[in-house]
């Protein structure tokens, strides 16, 4: 077994690990982001509640 190689493997592995989980942390802040900004917009009041009605079929 040669030790160089898999201590290259195994750096290698741990790198491609911490990119993962960086990138999943990244996804779910911009998730969360998205949903705060959802929730401000679905709460803010809005000029056209309840004047509108939609006829079209």
């Amino acid at each position: 077994m040669d030790i160089a190689a898999l201590s290259i493997g195994l750096s290698q592995a741990s790198l491609g690990q911490n990119v993962s989980i960086a990138l999943a942390k990244k996804v779910m802040e911009t998730s969360q982001q998205s949903n705060e900004q959802l929730l401000k917009v679905m709460q803010a009041p809005h000029p056209t509640h309840g004047n509108v009605i939609d006829v079209k079929g």
